[in-house]
């Protein structure tokens, strides 16, 4: 007996529902990956509705770990710049600026090292005339005798006067501080090598022993009398830069002028060891 619409069965839930090929699967809700990052672009609002029961409470926002704040801190565009900027900076404090400026050269010690060219560019360049060298000998000829003549009267009256006694005691000390010089050794050996350069090896002695009477071999030496300077004593001392522009204070450019004079008027160191020891004077 067929059964009335009243009394039919409906289905109450989709489990009594029919199974055919035409009816429609219910979809299973996606799973969540027990490693998923909750705040992942997949991640699941915390606001969607939920399929049961009421709509939960919306959850705080969850802050980053300190490993993740970290890492964002190192590689924002702030740090990135200020560790450029450091970098710039470490690598101009370590460059000569100096060199890219053209700042000048120090100049060279009087002991600065020569080579043998340079030694014998020196020597070439002060080859000087008989005539200048007769003059320079006339010029140290009168300051000698003056010199001396004012030593004569000084000591004369110092044998009455204590004030000129201090005053002859006060010259004195003046002509031996102008010959005490610490880089006499160095500048002794430049002057051998140059000697030797010239082919006065023989004659060294004699040289040697003239410019220790004259200067104690002091490129700074000044006679406080005639105004002399330097190793070899040129008279005047402006003499010396026709031997170089570093005649003040260069060993090697002094003994470069005085061979040269030397050489013009007693033609070796010899001849005026010989002319020193009758006269005092060269």
């Amino acid at each position: 007996m067929p059964q009335s619409h009243g009394t039919r069965r409906r289905p109450t839930s989709r489990r009594d529902a029919p199974r055919g090929r035409g009816a429609a699967r219910p979809v299973p809700p996606p799973r969540e990956a027990p490693d998923a990052d909750p705040h992942g672009p997949y991640a699941p609002s915390s606001t969607a509705p939920s399929s049961t029961g009421p709509s939960p409470v919306p959850a705080p926002p969850v802050r980053p770990g300190k490993r993740r704040r970290a890492w964002r801190l190192l590689t924002s565009n702030v740090t990135i710049t200020v560790a450029g900027v450091g970098a710039i900076a470490a690598a101009l404090a370590l460059v000569d600026v100096s060199k890219f400026v053209g700042e000048a050269d120090p100049p060279k010690m009087a002991t600065a090292d020569l080579s043998t060219n340079d030694m014998l560019a020196r020597l070439t360049g002060s080859d000087m005339d008989p005539i200048a060298a007769d003059t320079i000998a006339a010029a140290k000829k009168r300051a000698y005798e003056q010199h001396q003549r004012e030593l004569k009267e000084l000591k004369e009256k110092a044998k009455r006067d204590a004030a000129a006694r201090a005053k002859l005691k006060a010259e004195q000390e003046k002509e031996r501080l102008a010959r005490s010089n610490p880089s006499a050794a160095e500048n002794k050996k430049y002057g051998r090598k140059m000697n030797a350069l010239k082919g006065w090896d023989r004659c060294w002695p004699s040289l040697e022993t003239i410019w220790d009477h004259e200067s104690g071999w002091n490129e700074r030496a000044e006679n406080p009398s005639s105004g002399a300077y330097g190793i070899p004593q040129a008279l005047p001392g402006s003499k010396l830069a026709s031997a170089g522009a570093d005649w003040r204070t260069s060993s090697p450019t002094q003994i470069a002028w005085g061979l040269g004079y030397i050489k013009a008027r007693y033609k070796d160191p010899c001849g005026a060891w010989a002319w020193w020891q009758a006269h005092h004077w060269y």
